[in-house]
């Protein structure tokens, strides 16, 4: 029996598993899908918000105020790239002006540092290509960007390494409340936890229900995404909002810490849990709404699109409860719930720590984790000692991207371990680039099958069945 089970392996769940493995506990954490990060974490617009926009006392704002202020030493030990760019939310009337203003109230009693209106003049120093139409805008220097999936992989990557143990393609089927704890059931598999953390996402209320727990809802909220190239980077340093609408922060435009900018996201609510299609009127909506925000925006430059799903609970604030003895929800966490999310551990492990279960620190916890892009980012003199140790890192696979094969092997080896060509992308940035795997693909595919002792045709792009190859051409031509 597990001391702890965590359902849902995205951003929340693993810093909840990641903090839990400090301590001597046997702890699990269980997935659907075929790999971490594969929901809302994998598709979100990758910002630490300062923590202005919440409602002032609640778990949003505290949490997120919080979370910010842990996220600079969190991504320094997990050796995620990490960037303090600020932010500006920009107005183009006196209406605009006025809710910047209800912004700035509310920014301050949430704590947020150093937040501020500036004009025109001066917005024109710190954002050379915004908008001459905007007036004024708040700005918020303690706003900043992080890569989400990455944050997530080496969270989980760390847990494990402190001995937390990951189960996926485990889709739960029901829960039954056992004395001492529960027995979590998927088709074919079962396990035994003292207590269990939802952390499913946008199919928590799913899973609370399973214990009988109806007192929430959750539905998701599509959020439509574009990605620039790298040469388009530089367009602006600092995420730039539109003043917020009932239905979230608009159409932003945001420099990522690999150096593309970000686009989006729409906001259209829906039913279809997995309806994640893009749309046109999506994309003719963003390129519009973040041309307004900019004098200079090449909307052609785009290299890809995606869409993200955002758990929205029924309570308008994060769900963090427990109905039953030993369950735990944390749902509804939607933005800010990336910048939330050490927070929410810290508050998750209180939580239970107050329900009973001791707490021991270990003593061999190691909290660090060599960064997934070490070699990118090393010196000449470092790369060349990497490649005297392994030859594997002199080849380079993806030649956008300079992803080099030693990474990609990496990648497939390091807890937790890439399985599928989405996996390797997400930890290497391999297919990444302006040919999103053309070159690369086949490469990375014969790499994957010989690393998993598996046919090549077994190789998929994303799991469950999303196969890429069924055989060689030259056979099929015979």
């Amino acid at each position: 029996m597990y001391d702890v089970l965590i359902i849902g392996a995205g951003v929340t769940g693993a810093m909840i598993a990641r903090k839990l493995s400090a301590y001597e506990l046997k702890v699990c954490i269980i997935e659907k899908e075929s790999d971490v990060a594969m929901g809302a974490t994998k598709a979100n617009s990758a910002i630490v918000h300062a923590g202005f926009d919440a409602k002032e006392g609640s778990l949003k704002a505290r949490l997120n105020v919080r979370g910010s202020e842990l996220m600079p030493q969190v991504t320094k030990e997990l050796g995620v790239k990490y960037k303090r760019n600020g932010s500006l939310v920009v107005g183009f009337n006196d209406e605009d002006r006025k809710n910047l203003e209800e912004l700035l109230e509310r920014g301050i009693k949430n704590g947020v540092k150093d937040l501020r209106i500036v004009e025109a003049e001066e917005l024109s120093k710190i954002e050379p290509n915004l908008s001459e139409n905007i007036v004024c805008a708040l700005y918020a220097p303690t706003g900043a960007i992080v890569c989400p999936y990455e944050l997530t992989v080496a969270a989980i990557g760390n847990a494990m390494d402190n001995g937390t143990e990951l189960m996926l393609d485990f889709e739960v089927t029901s829960i039954e409340k056992i004395n001492g704890g529960f027995i979590v059931k998927s088709a074919d598999k079962e396990v035994e936890a003292r207590y269990v953390i939802n952390a499913a996402g946008i199919f928590s209320d799913s899973v609370a229900s399973m214990i009988g727990d109806d007192s929430f809802s959750v539905h998701p909220r599509r959020g439509e995404y574009m990605l620039l190239d790298k040469e388009c980077g530089n367009l602006c340093s600092a995420t730039v909002f539109r003043t917020p609408s009932k239905l979230g922060k608009g159409i932003l435009v945001s420099p990522t810490v690999d150096g593309n900018l970000l686009l989006g996201p729409t906001s259209v609510d829906m039913e279809d849990k997995g309806d994640k299609s893009t749309t046109q009127a999506g994309f003719d909506k963003i390129i519009k709404e973040a041309s307004e925000n900019l004098k200079f925006l090449p909307g052609g430059k785009a290299i890809t699109s995606f869409c993200g799903l955002r758990a929205v609970g029924s309570t308008g604030d994060f769900i963090i409860t427990s109905p039953k003895d030993g369950f735990i929800n944390v749902a509804g966490i939607e933005s800010p719930g990336l910048s939330a999310s050490p927070a929410i551990a810290e508050y998750v492990s209180k939580m239970i720590e107050d329900s009973g279960l001791e707490l021991v620190a270990k003593k061999d916890y190691n909290p660090i984790r060599q960064a997934m892009h070490a070699f990118r980012e090393a010196s000449i003199e470092e790369k060349n000692e990497y490649i005297k140790k392994d030859p594997s890192y002199g080849k380079i696979v993806c030649r956008c991207e300079g992803v080099t094969e030693g990474e990609i092997l990496s990648a497939i080896r390091t807890n937790p371990k890439a399985r599928d060509l989405d996996g390797v992308k997400r930890r290497t940035r391999a297919q990444m680039g302006r040919c999103q795997g053309g070159f690369c693909g086949p490469a990375i595919v014969e790499l994957i099958a010989r690393e998993m002792n598996i046919d090549y045709t077994d190789v998929t792009k994303c799991g469950k069945g999303s196969y890429i190859n069924t055989g060689k051409t030259k056979e099929a031509a015979q």
